[in-house]
């Protein structure tokens, strides 16, 4: 594989902040690239047409390689795609993609474990605890959202009421979701105020019981260390207080600030989704993330007339060969963003007109299948891309979501709706026949859902709802209990 044809791949994957960065290494290492600032402030001589002397044959390998399947066939994400270099194609030394965008040459890398990592920020800690959790692709997709919304400290600034309006969901749902984002590391975080920060932390201990409960209602009691009130209020001696505020202030307020500070810097999309007058959706790039270079072809020709050696011909030659298949290849790309990015939104309107109950299954071959394009180049071109859309601000990637077989061969339904069927079933099962898992697999099976048992358990328990024994005994105990 040539070069710049790692290079069109590697684009691919780069956010729009990446980019910037990479072509602005770019500009610097390259005599014959230079701004374009708009046609106000081009001079004349950059307003010639860029073209390479020769057509050269990069930018066939570079459309077969993303439209067809020319992949290796064990290349996963982290994996570069192997395509045949045409035979007329002279040898070229591989790149080292190890320092793209950092304007540094190539060599070896001596000295890196002198280098030291970024500090992790809270958010990207949290965010990596979602792939172990126990949540479906639409509690995935609420949970990006709290994350977004939590702040340095670790607790969570946000109105939930306010964030299922926007994503069409229920205040339920977004409750559901906190509860295990609030199992996470570490102990305290997404709290909604200090009460709960400590509460967390005590029920990570096993320390939150009834009396510790009732004396975190008066943490102002706590805090002037009223131990006559507390014990009275707690129904406990005056020495167990003692050591129960010292547990308390063994804790900590603020369970985020063990971690890096995030980066004050907004997210920028790379798309915009708008609803159109006709009731269909404009899907436009963002034209502020996308670079604005060209080759000063005329400074190429000057240049190469006064060239004295062969190394300094063949130098130039090759950064107006680089410079122009960089333009190619950044047009290639946001030509792929745009195509990708229409497909998503036409495979789940229901999700943009309705909220995140109407999202429908959706993974990476069935993108790929639609747009003539290979599976490997849709999984690079919606990692690190963000789409804005009516519901908010979306990581594409978060648009794939698993599905769930239908029986009879009809069409698969999103995890999603199969969970709202299973909480419907159990809310509204007679108190004198509640219903078991396999007599829920029984009922949704009639409705054309092919779902195992276990499937059935696995989502119960993901949305804290007991089990038909449970729920039984808490039943009979409510019908035991005297009215008042």
């Amino acid at each position: 594989m040539t070069p710049q044809l790692q290079q069109a791949i590697k684009l691919l994957q780069l956010s729009n902040l990446e980019l910037a960065e990479y072509v602005e290494a770019e500009l610097e290492r390259n005599p014959l690239l230079e701004r374009d600032d708009g046609p106000e402030e081009r001079s004349a001589e950059n307003r010639e047409e860029s073209a390479a002397p020769q057509e050269t044959p990069e930018a066939t390998p570079l459309d077969r390689a993303m439209e067809r399947d020319d992949y290796n066939a064990d290349a996963t994400d982290g994996d570069e795609p192997k395509v045949e270099r045409p035979a007329d194609e002279p040898a070229a030394p591989l790149t080292d993609w190890s320092r793209a965008g950092s304007g540094g040459g190539h060599g070896d890398l001596d000295g890196l474990e002198n280098v030291a990592a970024a500090p992790q920020t809270l958010r990207e800690h949290v965010t990596s605890q979602l792939s172990t959790a126990d949540l479906t692709p639409v509690q995935k997709l609420i949970a990006a959202v709290l994350i977004e919304s939590v702040d340095d400290g670790g607790y969570l600034r946000a109105d939930l009421d306010e964030i299922a309006g926007r994503l069409g969901a229920t205040r339920a749902e977004l409750e559901a979701t906190l509860a295990v984002l609030q199992d996470f590391d570490p102990p305290g975080v997404f709290a909604r105020d200090i009460a709960e920060c400590l509460a967390l932390q005590l029920k990570d201990r096993d320390r939150l019981d009834p009396a510790m409960q009732t004396m975190l209602t008066r943490l102002d009691l706590v805090a002037r260390r009223d131990v006559n009130a507390l014990a009275a209020l707690c129904g406990l001696t005056a020495d167990d207080i003692g050591e129960m505020i010292a547990e308390i202030r063994a804790l900590t307020p603020k369970p985020g600030v063990a971690f890096g500070a995030e980066p004050v810097q907004a997210v920028v999309p790379d798309v915009f989704v708008r609803e159109s007058a006709d009731g269909g959706w404009n899907i436009e790039l963002n034209s502020d993330t996308l670079p604005r270079i060209l080759v000063n072809a005329r400074y190429y020709s000057k240049v190469s007339k006064t060239a004295r050696s062969s190394e300094e011909r063949a130098y130039i030659a090759e950064c107006f060969n680089n410079a122009n298949w960089l333009i190619k290849s950044l047009d290639q790309r946001a030509r792929t963003i745009l195509k990708v990015a229409t497909e998503i939104t036409r495979q789940q309107d229901a999700f943009l007109a309705h909220g995140v109950r109407h999202l429908r299954p959706l993974n990476l071959r069935a993108i790929a299948d639609a747009i003539s394009m290979h599976e490997s180049t849709v999984s690079r071109v919606t990692s690190n891309k963000y789409m804005a859309t009516p519901r908010g601000l979306f990581e594409m990637k978060y648009f794939f979501t698993a599905a769930i077989p239908a029986t009879g061969g009809g069409e698969a339904h999103s995890a999603e709706a199969v969970r709202d069927r299973i909480r419907e079933l159990i809310e509204k099962e007679d108190a004198e026949e509640v219903l078991s898992d396999d007599r829920i697999v029984a009922v949704l099976g009639s409705d054309g859902v092919n779902i195992a048992r276990r499937t059935v358990a696995k989502y119960r328990e993901a949305m804290n709802i007991p089990s038909s024994i449970e729920r039984r005994r808490i039943r009979q105990l409510e019908g035991d209990r005297p009215r008042r």
